[in-house]
């Protein structure tokens, strides 16, 4: 009889415990929609130049945080430094031009419709080698604070490129929750020896 009456006192607990716990968790099928980005343009239609040419192709608010896409136009041989990420796995696919891309100490050279992802606590680097224009797609997730960052780069008007051996800057990478732990990648003008096709 204990039991019988411990059980129908707690039966309405859990129920009202898990109604309150699925409360606070969003309704994905009413908060999220598919939204379709232009060829060249940007999803927020903003003018970004993050690198030569940048355009966001999903936004981290629209993901609930677990996403963000943006793609990158090149014209100049360059790079960014190495550096890792410590929440997030960094995808890079390459649409258009040669890059080379160094990740854990092991570089590939890249072009149109290869990838190579960049795990999250792993230290990486990508340069963009190509001799005509280069366009690579990058995704970030979970996004966490990787849009707040390009958006403050650009913001204080930090080009890519040579400029990220600085302390300012590793100061501000640290506070997007990555670190600075190397150069960018050294530029002959073509792949380096021991580079994976």
């Amino acid at each position: 009889m204990t039991e019988l009456r411990r059980r129908s006192f707690l039966q309405p607990a859990f129920a009202g415990l898990s109604t309150a716990l699925l409360a606070q968790v969003p309704n994905v099928a009413t908060t999220r929609k598919a939204v379709r980005v232009l060829a060249g343009t940007d999803r927020e239609r903003e003018k970004r130049a993050v690198v030569s040419s940048t355009t966001y192709k999903v936004v981290t608010q629209e993901t609930g945080s677990d996403l963000f896409v943006m793609e990158q136009l090149n014209h100049t041989k360059d790079g960014s430094p190495c550096h890792l990420h410590h929440p997030q796995d960094e995808l890079f696919y390459t649409l258009e031009g040669e890059y080379i891309f160094e990740v854990d100490g092991e570089r590939f050279h890249l072009k149109a419709g290869d990838c190579v992802l960049g795990p999250r606590g792993i230290a990486h680097a990508c340069a963009f080698i190509g001799d005509t224009t280069g366009k690579l797609l990058t995704s970030f997730t979970p996004a966490e604070k990787m849009e707040a960052f390009f958006n403050e780069r650009e913001k204080l008007g930090i080009k890519p490129g040579r400029y990220a051996t600085t302390s300012a800057y590793a100061a501000m990478m640290h506070d997007f929750e990555m670190e600075l732990v190397g150069p960018p990648l050294a530029l002959n003008g073509s792949p380096a020896s021991g580079t994976k096709h």
